[in-house]
């Protein structure tokens, strides 16, 4: 019976086998439950550049981690390569299939385009896709969260690109790539990475998946009939070298041309290395970009091993390979972590199978990964040592630390100028040493090698060169009606003045040939709009424009100004007549308020010096009539330095010393001014600059045409009603002449320049006031052109070597006026320019009376106190009044006194306390008022004597 059971149970367990077997689940499962196998594909084309490399260094992986114990134990990866022979079709056939087939990754596409399309089969089935060659930078996580780079992403690269273009301080860029996906999504990145700088694309010349060489040489003869000369190349490896030798063929490698190439170059010259003769003279000058992988012992090791690897075939190694064998192993890693994590390895029918299951093509076989997911998150937190450094993921899903190696093509090979890391920038040292020191993106710290250019030389290239297009520029210039010594247009093809001999001049400068044509801008009947001419350049209408154009900042927002060749502003001109001197022209030099605090100042110095001298100086004594006569006297004379009083205190001679600088610098000032008003002709007005203008509601005269108008009314805030447009100097005098009273204006605001040309010959008018404006004329050119740049230098060219000022004589010199040496009315000598030396004065003199006046409450506090308690005085009403006293007192005898009460509090120290206190009493009262009355009766008989 037991043999029986035993029998049906082998039967059973047969039975099972068989059916697994038929299902094709695996039976060798190891203990821990992880797979035999794991199935793994790859897609890319095995012939191209990248792809010939890249499948070597895979199936080297796929040989080093099954071969290793320490990754996936137990379990090995079954890898299947498809190649899709340069097709997007068969590479989205390969990807269904693998997808039939329980693949858990699939490794690829090599082609960005490719990439979009698998990555929406990859998100619906779960199934990771590990591409070490799709760079596009749209390839975005958002969208396709099961897509994986695991190479740079293009969007450092172009970044890389545009801080070449900006250190080298080129504005302008010509792009040249395949119109697909990753071309235009990749110039894409390029242009804003050089907008952030200030610079951008200003060509796009696209060319197909597959070129044929006309079709390259039609796009590049569009290309030299560009301006720019700096030429970014992002085609595909395979067949980027036909664009250089067309290039070569149209002479588009010499001198002045700078080719900028992506990692394509780099690449090829890795892969197919050496290249023949003639590809490498193609490539003469040319600069490329290269990944950046660290060097260390894991890629030294890879290296060596690589010769073997190929068996004598002629593949060299290059960054895309790297990236693919450490991709490998990063795939690896995630899967042996989705073990450890209890992941399984199992697939569910798509819940749209029954959709599907229409038809020849068997779409239902396409099923879910369940663990997608689980493994998505352990590919993406993958921390692991590749031969290309460190390999791990960013927030965003980039690889860290991306760096770049900048290649510069030379003779038979090439060498490396620098690097670019997206920590900082350009530089001449390894990434990996900058990576753990802060940031530095300063202009200083910005540094590549020299550069071997095309056409051989070291020398920087200018960047662009005119197009020879057989265009010429079309250049506007105002067809002005008034002051035609700047621009007077005589005829159709005729035009002449100061502002076009500057720009011929400086076009002469030029070290290129500028074909242009002059056309006239206006009527021939009023003065055009200067802003709208510059508008015009934005419209398309004009490549440039000259002449009297102003740089003010509505316009410079419109377009890029020239250094200015001319310094102007605004002015304010009026009728001036003469002013002739009359009786009371001695009080013109200063104005009322000066002469007001000057008076008061002579008084308080007087009185100051009065106080400090009055009780030791015999001339500052006397009667109170005299006393004020000496404090005016005194003050006065100082005017002359006829004062005939001494001063005998210290403080009294510190005052007088700076009070005579004080009046000496008035003095000085005075006669000056007056000597300018009683000798130099004067010319006088109403008006007295713009604040007069201003505050009026007088009408105000402009130029017809000029930016003036809308100064006043935007900036001053005139009325507009108040504004009156004149066409011609002629209108311009006879409306002064006639003055707001007559339907003239009261004044004119207009450009200096004109001005000066206008008073040459009308005395009877003058500038009033001071230019209330600073700017100057320049030569406008569409933003960012690189001619207003040549122009500038070639200005500033002419005004060191004096031409500029010739070709101002020749046209805007003109004679002087009759009133030479007339002036407008000197302005009247202000309070504000001497306030300084009054204030001092001021200081001084409160410092003196400050000092003083502790002085005397010092020595009154020393005479006096034991005085005041002897009489019984305490109040304070009597103190002041002793105190009075005491401060008119002469101090001589003061000093006497006290030596006398000093005398007589010996001789009583022996009498009886009581006694001796009331008769010293009684006698110094006695004493005090007999000195009091003989000191009136000397100041009435000294009075009396002098009168």
């Amino acid at each position: 019976m037991k043999q029986q059971q035993q029998f049906t149970m082998n039967i059973i367990l047969w039975l099972l086998a068989s059916m697994i077997v038929c299902n094709g689940l695996p039976l060798n499962a190891n203990v821990s439950g992880r797979p035999a196998v794991v199935n793994i594909g790859a897609i890319f084309s095995f012939k191209t550049v990248i792809g010939k490399a890249a499948k070597i260094a895979i199936e080297t992986a796929i040989e080093d981690v099954n071969s290793n114990p320490d990754i996936l134990p137990g379990t090995k990866l079954i890898l299947q390569m498809k190649d899709s022979n340069y097709s997007g079709f068969m590479a989205v056939v390969e990807a269904l299939l693998f997808m039939e087939r329980d693949t858990v990754a699939i490794i690829g596409p090599q082609s960005s385009v490719t990439a979009h399309v698998i990555s929406h089969i990859a998100n619906v089935l779960r199934v990771p896709l590990l591409s070490f060659s799709s760079t596009d930078p749209t390839l975005s996580p958002i969208q396709f969260p099961f897509f994986v780079r695991t190479a740079q992403n293009d969007l450092y690269q172009m970044s890389a690109i545009a801080e070449i273009i900006d250190h080298y301080e080129w504005r302008e860029v010509i792009a040249i790539y395949e119109d697909d996906d990753h071309g235009r999504n990749g110039i894409a990145a390029l242009g804003d990475k050089l907008a952030e700088r200030r610079c951008r694309i200003s060509y796009k010349a696209r060319l197909s998946p597959e070129p044929t060489r006309d079709e390259i040489t039609d796009v590049l003869v569009k290309v030299a009939l560009r301006e720019s000369r700096i030429l970014v190349v992002h085609v595909p490896g395979s067949w980027g070298l036909k664009v250089f030798s067309v290039a070569q063929y149209l002479g588009m490698l010499g001198t002045g041309y700078v080719w900028i190439a992506t990692n394509w170059l780099s690449t090829v010259l890795e892969t197919n290395s050496p290249l023949s003769q003639d590809a490498m003279d193609d490539i003469q000058g040319v600069v490329t970009l290269r990944m950046y992988t660290p060097d260390s012992q894991l890629k030294r090791r890879f290296v060596s091993r690589w010769s073997n690897l190929t068996r004598g075939k002629p593949i060299g190694l290059n960054t895309y390979s790297l990236y693919a064998y450490d991709t490998v192993w990063l795939l690896a890693h995630a899967i042996n972590e989705f073990f450890n994590q209890g992941g399984n390895i199992s697939f569910l029918n798509n819940s749209r199978a029954s959709e599907l299951s229409e038809g020849n093509l068997h779409l239902d076989a396409l099923s879910v990964f369940q663990g997608g997911n689980l493994l998505l998150d352990n590919i993406l937190n993958v921390n692991m040592k590749g031969v290309t450094g460190d390999f791990r993921f960013t927030s965003d899903r980039n690889l860290i630390h991306p760096a770049f190696e900048i290649i510069n093509v030379i003779g038979t090979g090439y060498r490396r100028v620098g690097y670019w890391s997206n920590h900082s920038g350009l530089s001449t040292a390894l990434p990996e040493t900058l990576w753990e020191k802060p940031p530095n993106r300063s202009s200083t710290s910005q540094m590549l090698h020299g550069v071997v250019w095309p056409g051989q030389t070291t020398q920087k290239p200018r960047g662009w060169v005119f197009p020879n297009s057989g265009r010429h520029l079309k250049i506007g210039v105002p067809h002005r009606v008034s002051y035609r010594e700047f621009v007077s247009v005589r005829g159709p093809d005729v035009i002449t003045g100061y502002c076009i001999d500057v720009f011929t001049a400086a076009l002469n400068l030029l070290p290129y040939a500028v074909p242009y044509k002059l056309i006239p801008f206006g009527d021939g009947r009023t003065n055009p709009s200067g802003t709208e001419l510059v508008r015009l350049i934005t419209a398309g209408v004009f490549d440039a424009a000259i002449g009297d154009i102003a740089i003010i900042t509505n316009r410079t927002k419109m377009a890029d100004f020239t250094q200015p060749y001319i310094e102007s502003g605004l002015v304010v001109v009026a009728p001036v007549w003469r002013k002739n001197s009359n009786a009371f022209a001695f009080l013109r030099p200063f104005t009322g308020r000066m002469w007001a605090v000057t008076a008061i100042f002579f008084l308080l110095v007087g009185t100051v010096v009065w106080i400090l001298e009055h009780r030791m100086n015999d001339e500052f004594r006397g009667p109170p009539r005299r006393q004020v006569v000496t404090i005016l006297w005194f003050s006065f004379s100082t005017w002359f330095f006829a004062h005939r009083e001494n001063t005998v205190s210290v403080l009294g001679r510190i005052i007088l010393i700076i009070w005579l600088f004080v009046v000496l610098i008035i003095n000085s000032s005075y006669t000056a001014s007056l000597t300018s008003i009683l000798t130099v002709q004067q010319l006088s007005s109403p008006i007295k600059g713009i604040e007069t203008l201003v505050s009026s509601k007088d009408p105000i005269g402009y130029q017809q045409g000029s930016f003036a108008r809308n100064y006043l009314i935007d900036e001053l805030k005139i009325d507009a009603s108040r504004l009156v447009a004149l066409n011609s100097p002629e209108e311009c005098a006879k409306a002064l002449k006639d003055g707001p009273h007559k339907g003239g204006v009261a004044a004119m605001v207009d450009d200096r320049a004109y001005i000066e040309l206008f008073l040459s010959t009308r005395c009877e008018f003058s500038i009033v006031g001071q230019e209330f404006t600073k700017n100057g004329w320049g030569f406008a050119f569409p933003r960012d052109s690189p001619l207003a740049v040549d122009m500038s230098t070639a200005i500033l060219k002419l005004s060191e070597n004096g031409d500029l000022q010739r070709i101002h004589d020749k046209w805007l010199l003109r004679r002087a006026c009759s009133y030479q040496g007339a002036k407008m009315e000197v302005d009247r000598l202000q309070l504000r320019s001497f306030w300084g030396l009054f204030l001092i004065c001021g200081l001084a003199c409160l410092i003196a009376l400050f000092l003083y006046f502790l002085k005397m409450v010092r020595q009154f506090s020393r005479h006096y106190a034991e005085e005041s308690d002897l009489s019984g005085q305490s109040s304070r009403s009597a103190r002041i009044q002793t105190f009075l006293s005491f401060v008119d007192e002469k101090e001589e005898e003061v000093k006497s006194r006290s030596k006398r009460r000093q005398m007589e509090r010996a001789s009583n120290r022996t009498d009886d306390g009581s006694n001796s206190t009331s008769y010293s009493s009684t006698s110094y009262s006695i004493r005090r008022n007999s000195e009091f009355a003989s000191n009136k009766s000397l100041g009435a008989t000294t009075n009396t004597g002098e009168v």
